[in-house]
């Protein structure tokens, strides 16, 4: 019998490899489309979340995206790599992205500044798999709502993450409770992204004097 020759387990263990690679495969590439419009639309989510005065959550997913072509500028050269809010051709706010590594894993959100590029308008995130109940405590409203209004510092720290339950000052805002890893981390992503973004802004700005 044909299962009883040396060579069958590894003929049948490489055709079974090969079957279920395939439907692996077939079903990436089914799926991949709609991975990268979600991925796309909480990337757009994230921007709208920190631009003042624009976010409409009655309209659907199709309608949104419409309204963010139309109406966010992409990041390029002269926003320093942000995206941007225009009212009457000025900018109005710019969405500055935040990158790096969390506690478990990359953490991507944006950061709201603006026009004067000192005042918060807000933080959001649109990827994060920190600890549920502890790091991903960032991702909600209570945490994220305490970054409006404050400004960005001119000092080596742009903001500052203390205790809770610290008083704060004006680039200041608490962490969150019992997710130590998750805050310094965060601090440092946010601090990165922000000089980063504001090195971009004050070349373009000598660029232009010249």
């Amino acid at each position: 019998m044909i299962r009883k020759q040396p060579w069958y387990p590894i003929v049948y263990m490489f055709c079974v490899t090969a079957f279920f690679s395939t439907v692996v495969i077939g079903f990436t590439r089914l799926t991949s489309e709609r991975v990268e419009a979600n991925q796309r639309l909480a990337l757009e989510g994230a921007v709208w979340a920190v631009l003042p005065g624009v976010q409409d959550e009655t309209l659907s997913n199709p309608e949104l995206h419409r309204r963010f072509t139309e109406s966010v500028g992409l990041p390029d050269e002269s926003s320093g790599g942000a995206y941007t809010l225009k009212e009457d051709g000025r900018v109005a706010a710019y969405a500055v992205p935040i990158e790096g590594r969390g506690f478990w894993a990359p953490i991507k959100g944006m950061i709201g500044v603006k026009a004067d590029k000192k005042t918060i308008t807000g933080i959001a995130f649109y990827e994060q798999s920190e600890t549920p109940g502890l790091g991903a405590e960032i991702a909600k409203s209570s945490f994220r709502d305490q970054f409006r209004n404050k400004e960005i510092s001119s000092q080596d720290k742009p903001l500052i993450m203390r205790r809770p339950g610290e008083t704060l000052g004006r680039s200041e805002v608490h962490a969150v409770t019992g997710a130590t890893q998750t805050s310094t981390r965060l601090e440092g992503i946010i601090n990165a992204g922000l000089k980063q973004w504001q090195t971009q802004m004050a070349g373009k700005s000598e660029g232009g004097e010249r």
